[in-house]
């Protein structure tokens, strides 16, 4: 399958903050500093608040019940429209939020005075949790707002006026303080998730590597050792035919040396699975067509008796090659040698076909011969003599694709694999 590194999207110029100060951000060394904030914002607004009520127990009044009453409305609506904002987060849900506290905060402050020290943190509020193209003129309006109801009580005055005026502007100053804050963290923890999505590459490839290398030294290690002492066994015994002349013993002999023979060649094909060819031009089209090249070679000079010397390969290559991940080319090019070997071993075919090809979000790989064929059954499938049918099985499981073999006796055989690679290289 494709590996597709996905990064992060990148924070929007003015996005729509969550309905509480550092809600929605990963943990971060940032995370104390927002919490802190929310809390100071909560705490703020119910001590405003509670100040309202007790100023209006304190000095009873004939609406001193309606103050109360709209005190304890204010701060449910408060509670309840963050607790709401943040479970259901329509676009509509947080500016009716904020219209009902205004008005529930501007009923407020028309009755009792003291509502109106609430208006600076709903600067901070309506900052926070609207885009700045609504938060500002919100705020603005506020001041007005505020000015407007101080005016039944004090009249027009410069305190009334410059107080909201400058706590507006601390306020809108604060804000934009506050979002380069949140948009340094989000960014911050961004690159945070780019550098452990490269490591973990990072490790997968160092992996593979590994895995890579472990494999060529084994295949160098069979090669020097089991390889080998098979070769020196053979020429030994071709040796010791040569001196015999009692005819039981010979046939022994030449057993001996035909078995030999066997393992040495099943000794050979088990170190080309684990070391592929070299990739022309590292392109999995140039390692299948040295892979049928090389084994057009092999048969023309193995000498082997039952091999069909005159079978070619011929590799087809359709749709516009990309790079494939190392494991998914691996795995096609293991496919592709183990089925050929299968042909020449098994099929005594006159003619196969390899074909790549290259879709715009899989990659298929089909290898069709003239051979024998035979009858296709699950049994068949999992007996020794098939290992490489269920090897090539295991392999296309193991990355996910789709894996069809269709064969009858005297028809030929035609084996497709097919991956999903999501239509991007990597």
């Amino acid at each position: 399958m494709s590996t597709v590194a996905v990064r992060p999207a990148p924070v929007p110029r003015d996005p729509m903050p969550p309905a509480s100060i550092g809600e929605g951000l990963p943990h971060s060394a940032l995370t104390p500093v927002f919490s802190g904030l929310r809390i100071g914002l909560h705490v703020l607004i119910a001590a405003l608040t509670a100040l309202v009520v007790v100023r209006a127990l304190l000095d009873p009044a004939a609406d001193t019940p309606v103050v109360v009453g709209l005190a304890l409305l204010f701060l449910l609506s408060y509670a309840g429209g963050s607790r709401l904002a943040r479970l259901r987060p329509w676009r509509w849900v947080v500016p009716a939020w904020m219209t009902v506290l205004v008005l529930e905060w501007l009923v407020l402050t028309l009755l009792a005075p003291d509502a109106a020290f609430i208006v600076f943190p709903l600067f901070f509020l309506q900052l926070h949790v609207l885009p700045l193209r609504a938060g500002i003129p919100l705020v603005l309006v506020s001041v007005l707002l505020t000015i407007w109801a101080m005016s039944f009580h004090v009249g027009l005055s410069l305190g009334a006026t410059l107080g909201p005026i400058v706590g507006a502007g601390v306020a809108v100053a604060v804000g934009l303080g506050y979002r380069a804050l949140l948009r340094e963290a989000a960014e911050r923890q961004n690159l945070i998730d780019d550098l452990l999505a490269t490591r973990a590459q990072l490790a997968a490839t160092a992996r593979d590597a590994g895995t890579l290398a472990e494999r060529e030294r084994l295949a160098r290690e069979i090669h020097d050792t089991v390889a080998q002492g098979l070769s020196s066994i053979q020429l030994l015994l071709h040796a010791a035919e040569n001196r015999v002349t009692d005819p039981d013993a010979l046939d022994h002999l030449r057993l001996a040396r035909d078995t030999a023979a066997a393992n040495l060649q099943e000794t050979r094909r088990f170190i080309r699975e684990l070391t592929p060819p070299a990739l022309d031009t590292q392109t999995l089209p140039g390692a299948l067509s040295r892979l049928a090249a090389g084994m057009e070679r092999t048969l023309a000079g193995s000498g082997q008796p039952g091999v069909a010397h005159s079978t070619r390969v011929s590799v087809h290559v359709t749709g516009d090659p990309v790079p494939l991940p190392m494991a998914l080319e691996t795995t096609l090019l293991r496919i592709a040698q183990g089925s050929l070997a299968n042909v020449v071993q098994h099929a005594g075919a006159g003619r196969a076909e390899v074909t790549l090809s290259y879709m715009t979000d899989e990659v298929a790989l089909d290898i069709v011969d003239d051979g024998s064929g035979f009858v296709v059954t699950d049994a068949a499938s999992q007996s020794p003599d098939s290992f490489g049918l269920v090897a090539i099985r295991q392999r296309v499981e193991q990355l996910g694709g789709s894996f069809v073999l269709e064969s009858a006796p005297g028809q030929g055989t035609a084996l497709a694999v097919t991956f999903p690679t999501g239509g991007t290289a990597s």
